[in-house]
């Protein structure tokens, strides 16, 4: 059945004469798509060198179109052994490598997709090693694992991890724990919004910084993990991590921190299928529309931090600087995070004269204006970050049903079509948007948000999910 049979012989050869480990076999793979097939496979270890030697057990598939494909690859790791979620390994044990992403005959083979696994494998070592406990609360996931890469893919079958029962209990979890995830913890702890804070460090090593500060002096409900089972039954799951590497271009950071969140949003899915994702990674919009993507939620429980923390501060400044709280009470700062943000509202200050009503806009532009001026020079540092994503934490943990400008799905608003995320004024509770609170129309503003909307879509058509 395979389409070039000599070709692929040929090379398994070559992999077998090089890794004489590796044991071939053939088997039944299910697909995303519920479509199965019978393909080629074979499991053995790598040897990689990570201050120790290790030997790395993998499984990789041949697809029936190789050598024109990639082979589909899999970590298979023991009871006692924990899957380090990165850059290049997802919480299933699915590898992903630039060498894979960039697969082209006849410059790239088996041989050379596993030298380069090895290289990057002792950059960044896949596996560790679980003691017993922590091995036995593994079990039920490394079970679940075992199905996806034999390719069972119903996420509906998954089962709840534990017997835990938290439904009056107010957990979060922040995935992240460099300095914005640390903000967020210390902002949720001192607001009192949640019963337990779980900080997931997914850094390598001991713990350093700021999270050996939280441990030093032990925060109280502040627990820090590495394991995603810690997050289980969170209400609320807040992303700050961001890709920290040396990517050449915009694009490039961004495909980063798509595979960095491919080994994520789907193990914190898992953990907790009811929670609200809160996401705070960059670009804020475009992470937000890749968690709806890879968790599967509905598209009321995936929000993105957005222009929550402009709108607080535009309020504050047209009430206590400029003196105009009359235009602040239905005031907010919408669209995409950055220069291209717009001030609007969602009430209607004016008057119902025509003339008065055009001289009334025209007054209430200028204050917004020197509004935005001011906002300008406002940068968001860290806390102010964290102190924000609090604030919309505690709206959704305690059922406020607050008004909140945040990243939410805006297709079918203002005569956008495509599937974007932008900064939208919605009513928040338990359930993520309740509703999207309708804008005061606007030709201007209308106009800046299909811009937002048409630059943000065509980045996220050069992604690879």
């Amino acid at each position: 059945q395979y389409k070039f049979r000599d070709l692929t012989i040929e090379e398994l050869k070559n992999v077998s004469k090089t890794y004489p480990n590796f044991t071939f076999s053939m088997n039944t793979y299910t697909f995303k798509d519920g479509s199965q097939k019978d393909l080629l496979n074979f499991s053995g270890t790598v040897p990689v060198r990570y201050g120790n030697s290790y030997n790395i057990p993998v499984q990789l598939w041949i697809l029936d179109s190789h050598p024109f494909a990639p082979p589909i690859c899999f970590l298979k790791p023991t009871a006692n052994m924990g899957i380090s979620v990165g850059k290049h390994v997802d919480v299933h044990g699915r590898i992903y490598l630039p060498y894979l992403q960039n697969w082209s005959h006849p410059k790239s083979t088996v041989i050379g997709l596993i030298k380069e696994m090895i290289a990057k494998f002792e950059e960044e070592l896949p596996l560790y090693s679980l003691s017993s406990s922590d091995a036995a609360r593994q079990s039920e996931l490394l079970s679940y694992i075992a199905k996806i890469t034999e390719g069972e893919t119903d996420m509906k079958s998954r089962s709840k991890i534990g017997d835990q029962n938290e439904e009056c209990f107010n957990k979060i979890t922040v995935v992240g724990a460099g300095d914005l995830g640390i903000a967020c913890v210390l902002a949720v702890a001192a607001k009192g919004v949640a019963d337990k804070v779980i900080l997931l460090d997914l850094s390598e090593g001991a713990a350093k910084g700021g999270t050996m500060d939280l441990e030093i002096f032990a925060l109280p409900n502040v627990e820090i993990s590495k394991d995603f089972s810690a997050s289980a039954d969170s209400k609320v799951v807040i992303l700050t991590v961001n890709f920290l590497g040396n990517a050449q271009t915009y694009l490039d950071v961004i495909q980063s921190n798509v595979d960095l969140f491919r080994g994520i949003i789907p193990a914190i899915s898992h953990y907790s299928q009811n929670a609200v994702l809160l996401i705070a990674s960059h670009p804020v919009e475009i992470m937000t529309y890749v968690s709806w993507k890879l968790s599967t939620f509905p598209k009321s429980r995936v929000i993105g931090v957005g222009t929550n923390l402009d709108s607080e501060r535009f309020r504050y400044i047209l009430t206590n600087l400029l003196k105009a709280e009359l235009l602040a009470k239905d005031a907010w700062v919408i669209g995409e995070q950055g220069e291209d943000k717009v001030p609007s509202w969602t009430g209607d200050n004016l008057v119902a004269d025509q003339t008065e009503g055009m001289a009334a806009r025209n007054s209430r532009e200028k204050v917004a204006n020197r509004a935005m001026e001011i906002l300008k020079g406002k940068g968001q540092r860290s806390w102010s970050v964290g102190l924000s994503v609090a604030h919309l934490t505690d709206s959704i943990l305690k059922d406020k049903r607050k008004v909140h400008s945040v990243s939410t799905l805006a297709k079918g608003c203002c005569n956008i079509n495509s599937e974007v995320f932008l900064s939208l004024p919605c009513i928040l509770g338990t359930s993520g948007v309740i509703e999207m609170v309708k804008l005061e129309e606007d030709p201007l503003v209308e106009e800046k948000l299909q811009s937002s909307a048409a630059s943000i879509h065509d980045l996220q058509q050069q992604l690879k999910l």
